[in-house]
């Protein structure tokens, strides 16, 4: 008995380096295209933004004819996904006027980058540059973050001043010995 789990042992610890060493002879190495088409993560900077254009009003109508209306409700308010627009103005600090990602975004492309990878739900990605650069431009525009009559574009998206500012990196002032977060007990 005590030579079989020895046996079993050895097993193990031998099977990663086989595994690793076998040549099973499937499969190809990825070409640089391909890596490219994957490689869709959008900088605060946008370099890597595609050319395209978009504006509120294209926005607007693109929010009812890709069904966003569905998840997120009219104007981005009222349906069973996340809220889009907040319900508060301007004039309420923008941490108290919910988690709202056209607000609370620290950079316009990170809005940009999120709907051009995660929506529409169950169709993520097939959205044109186009259309993606409308739908933000909408959503910034209803959050009056932009002007209604703005053009969102690779040069102008990258220059929007989001609302949060430097509040979203913003640091807590701890000191050592001071709890790790107010209000937290240890």
């Amino acid at each position: 008995m005590g030579s079989l789990r020895l046996l079993a042992i050895a097993l193990l610890l031998a099977a990663p380096a086989l595994a690793q060493t076998a040549k099973l002879g499937v499969g190809r190495p990825t070409t640089p295209e391909e890596i490219r088409k994957l490689d869709i993560s959008i900088g605060p900077t946008g370099e890597e933004l595609p050319v395209g254009r978009g504006t509120p009003a294209e926005g607007e109508k693109l929010f009812t004819q890709k069904g966003c209306v569905g998840c997120h409700g009219k104007a981005g308010v009222g349906g069973l996904a996340p809220q889009l627009q907040s319900k508060k103005g301007p004039e309420v600090p923008i941490w108290d006027r919910g988690h709202i990602l056209p607000l609370n975004a620290p950079f316009a492309t990170t809005v940009w980058d999120f709907i051009h990878r995660a929506m529409p739900l169950g169709n993520e990605g097939t959205l044109t540059a186009d259309e993606v650069y409308s739908l933000t431009a909408y959503l910034l525009s209803v959050n009056k973050v932009i002007p209604e009559d703005a053009v969102l574009d690779k040069e102008s998206l990258p220059k929007v001043k989001m609302p949060i500012g430097d509040d979203y990196a913003r640091l807590p002032n701890w000191k050592p010995g001071m709890p790790r977060l107010q209000g937290y007990p240890y």
